[in-house]
């Protein structure tokens, strides 16, 4: 089979400042992490010639995003062939798939994708995340008129369903849930960048205060400040850069089930359970032979439901998998989001993972680099009806 993303490639990647509460213009952030991406590439301006950001500027509520194609293009004075910018789209790599796509149907050679954010600051302004700005004639619309008059305001509300019923069926316990959060901590403590990196135990994640059950507060992403970018090109033309090329070797995006956050078919999972075997189905690879994974944790239960999309372990099986956080601590047998993810580095919403995996895969990890020297990484972001995952190889 044709796979057209493997005419891509990583070739740079850039991060701004993060931080809680930066208070620094938000075009800032952005415009570092995209000027950051292309010198770490070996471009110039002028070599970009395509755009892509998640969700662009049409989301209402500030923090969510701090800029959109059309702000950067302008500031950077870019001549673009192609661009693409909006909140539809399978996961927040959705915007770095389109990328891919872009180069492989011959629309742009070096396409820089860029994903801002600034909650933290946003929500020190009282700000509400879900829209509005916290007075009383806020009026839901969409499926939010429908959860809200029961309290669940909230994605921590809507995934502690999914989390409650894998529970359920499968016995799935907190004390294994809590892995997640502890492996995150362990692995933020050696990122210097990474927002809690004090030592965090199995009793202080008990002792914190719950959220949703079964959510405590440490089950839950940070809300911060940052920008991240990287550079998708045409792999003929990555392998004459600075750097070496990260191939991407496969895409997952598919949605099989309701497109919803409440109503999906199988409460146990989400749209990631039909991304991921798309993925599968684009390569001769199989999960055994991934080095490095970085999966999605908005929640602490969402990545538990990408372990088992991505077939590292069995349907229900997620919770014994990582029970004790042997296998996947940075020496296991999947060193699982090596640089905090949300829960202790700060949440940059599904670039994050993408930046980090392109950084074990580069060999620079530092203090928290997976030994061995990774080949192959995956990057997965989205939760509930979002979902889409990469498949990355160091050529």
């Amino acid at each position: 089979m044709e796979v057209a993303e493997r005419s891509a490639a990583i070739s740079g990647i850039g991060q701004s400042d993060v931080g809680r509460r930066l208070g620094r213009n938000p075009m800032e952030l952005t415009l570092d992490s995209c000027l950051a991406a292309i010198e770490d590439a070996g471009l110039t301006r002028d070599d970009i010639d395509g755009l892509a950001t998640y969700p662009g500027n049409l989301i209402a509520a500030p923090g969510f995003s701090a800029a959109g194609v059309t702000e950067v293009q302008d500031a950077l004075r870019l001549n673009l062939n192609w661009f693409s910018g909006g909140p539809e789209a399978p996961g927040q790599l959705g915007s770095v798939i389109d990328a891919c796509m872009a180069v492989a149907c011959g629309l742009a050679n070096h396409v820089l994708c860029f994903r801002s954010v600034w909650e933290s600051t946003a929500q020190q302004k009282g700000v509400v995340p879900g829209g509005g700005s916290g007075g009383g004639n806020y009026r839901a619309s969409g499926f939010m008129s429908w959860t809200l008059p029961f309290g669940a305001a909230s994605a921590a509300n809507w995934i502690a369903l999914f989390a409650q019923r894998h529970f359920y069926e499968y016995g799935t316990t907190r004390e294994q849930l809590a892995q997640i959060a502890l492996n995150a901590r362990h692995n933020a403590g050696l990122n210097p960048k990474a927002i809690y990196r004090d030592p965090m135990t199995l009793d202080d994640y008990f002792a914190a205060r719950m959220i949703s059950t079964p959510f405590c507060l440490y089950d839950c992403d940070v809300p911060v400040d940052g920008s991240t970018a990287v550079i998708v090109s045409r792999w003929e033309l990555a392998r004459d850069l600075r750097r070496p090329p990260i191939r991407v070797e496969a895409v997952g995006t598919a949605l099989h089930g309701r497109p919803s956050w409440d109503q999906f078919d199988d409460l146990t999972t989400m749209a990631c359970r039909d991304a991921g075997p798309m993925m599968w189905s684009r390569t001769d690879l199989k999960p055994a032979d991934v080095d490095v994974a970085q999966l999605y944790d908005g929640f602490s239960f969402i990545t538990l439901a990408w372990l088992e999309a991505l077939g590292f372990c069995g349907k229900g099986e997620s919770g014994a998998f990582v029970e004790g956080g042997k296998c996947i601590a940075l020496d296991g047998e999947l060193p699982l989001n090596t640089g905090g993810g949300q829960l202790s580095a700060g949440r940059l919403h599904g670039y994050g993972f993408l930046h980090e995996a392109c950084t074990q895969l580069w060999g620079e990890g530092g203090e928290r680099q997976v030994a061995g020297s990774p080949l192959l990484a995956v990057a997965a972001a989205g939760g509930g009806p979002l979902a889409g995952c990469m498949l990355l190889s160091r050529s």
